[in-house]
């Protein structure tokens, strides 16, 4: 039998168990409602998540896709996306007003002294009275003239050839003059003209056979203005040759090449320029073996001004400039991309010795002079100074000056050596015109065509001659 203390007992261990139960419950119920709300929080992160991702992936989707351009819509090209920066121009405003400045001396159409045609222009009546005034004296009062181009025809000038017999019973036929080879041909002038308008104008071949055919009447294939071309080209080989050597004989030589498509692959233009010459010719090859080939020895008396392209940095002269224009730019990204101090004070330096190369007169060269020291010193010591190790391509900038000190500061030793490469650039320029307005070459004779006439193009424009006249004289030839 359990006695009263047994059954008190037992009351309160099964009242203990029930609150331990009860209590149990209660956290088991907490723990489960926290980890409902977590769940649910969970949930709405996951559905956050997928919907950034599907937009993650549907922005993807179209950046890898093809987007509506210039060149595939109407979207006009300035709407064009990633477009390519305009270059920003490292001249410093003078402080001038755009235009013409006071004092400059103005150009206006000039009147003929000896007109080609007077038309009088007198009246017949009086514009009072009504009184008819033919017979009364005329009196000059004011005149005024039309500049205009008569109707432009093409000329057909007939050769024909004659027998004649001798007393002695000998027939003797006369002889057709040189360059009249064929029952119908083009002269000179036509030669001439087809030749500037190719390379001086950078018009298209089929634009040349249309402007024969409107302006003249001479209905001219591109077959024709090829084949004119070709022998244009090697009538001017003399000359061209000419123009070889006076540049290899120059002082202060420019060199620089370019890309340019023959028949779709990938070629190069290459330039030698002097003050009064220059020199271009087409290669497959942008290394040193282009420049074996035509200059075998280099150029031994010569400075040679360049971009520091290693073909050129090769080629034997007697010294070299760097270009620091192309540095300068250089320096300008080093100063956006790491707000480099070391690039501020290199492009100052610069600055200052092209500052410094206008001021210096020609006896002076030769001689010592203090402000050409001292930059001399401040280049020793930025080229030594230490760079950040993760302003890589600053430090490898710093490494390629280090190499080439002695090409840096030329110019301010020699009076005719530029600081930059600007004429050699501009020289090789018209090769990308040319090429924008006429599209690729076709093939290599065509680009070796191009050389040759641009060559001479360009010399008679450094010698203030006239390039029609020139083309003349040399299809004659």
């Amino acid at each position: 039998m359990m006695d009263n203390n047994d059954f008190l007992k037992l009351v309160e261990l099964l009242e203990r168990e029930s609150s331990a139960r009860i209590a149990s419950e209660s956290a088991r119920a907490a723990e489960n409602t926290a980890f409902q709300q977590m769940i649910s929080n969970q949930n709405a992160t996951i559905k956050q998540l997928n919907e950034t991702i599907g937009a993650l992936l549907e922005e993807i989707r179209l950046l890898k896709g093809p987007k509506k351009n210039s060149g595939n819509s109407s979207i006009a090209p300035s709407k064009d996306e990633n477009r390519p920066q305009r270059t920003s121009s490292l001249r410093k405003s003078s402080g001038k007003s755009s235009g013409g400045q006071k004092g400059h001396e103005g150009s206006t159409l000039t009147m003929s002294t000896s007109p080609d045609y007077i038309v009088d222009h007198s009246p017949g009546f009086c514009n009072c009275c009504g009184l008819d005034l033919d017979t009364q004296q005329a009196e000059l009062t004011s005149c005024r003239q039309i500049v205009d181009i008569p109707v432009i025809k093409p000329l057909y000038t007939e050769h024909r050839i004659f027998r004649k017999t001798c007393l002695c019973g000998y027939q003797t036929t006369g002889t057709f003059p040189s360059g009249v080879n064929a029952p119908i041909s083009y002269g000179p002038q036509t030669t001439s003209l087809i030749a500037y308008l190719h390379t001086r104008q950078y018009v298209p071949l089929a634009r040349i056979s249309e402007f024969f055919n409107s302006v003249y009447g001479m209905p001219i294939s591109q077959g024709t203005v090829c084949g004119i071309l070709d022998r244009f080209a090697e009538k001017a080989l003399p000359a061209f040759e000419l123009i070889k050597n006076a540049v290899s004989n120059a002082n202060v030589i420019g060199a620089d090449e370019t890309g340019m498509k023959e028949n779709g692959k990938l070629n190069w233009f290459w330039t030698w320029q002097s003050a009064l010459a220059t020199y271009i010719i087409a290669s497959a090859n942008r290394g040193i073996a282009t420049v074996e080939v035509h200059f075998p020895t280099g150029f031994p008396k010569a400075i040679l001004v360049h971009d520091c392209w290693p073909s050129h940095l090769n080629t034997a002269a007697a010294g070299h400039q760097i270009c620091t224009a192309h540095l300068l730019r250089e320096l300008k990204f080093f100063e956006q991309k790491y707000q480099s101090i070391w690039a501020t004070q290199f492009s100052q330096m610069l600055c200052a010795a092209l500052e410094l190369k206008k001021s210096i007169q020609a006896h002076q060269y030769q001689g010592p002079i203090n402000a050409r020291a001292e930059l001399e010193m401040i280049l020793h010591t930025l080229i030594n100074q230490k760079i950040e190790p993760h302003y890589v391509e600053v430090r490898t900038f710093q490494k390629r000056i280090n190499k080439y000190r002695n090409y840096l500061f030329t110019f301010l030793y020699h009076q005719d050596v530029p600081p930059d490469n600007n004429t050699s650039e501009q020289a090789i320029r018209n090769v990308k015109v040319k090429q924008k307005v006429s599209g690729m070459f076709k093939s290599n004779k065509g680009a070796q065509n191009y050389a040759i006439i641009r060559s001479i193009t360009d010399t008679c424009i450094k010698n203030a001659q006239c390039v029609l006249n020139a083309f003349c004289t040399i299809a004659v030839s």
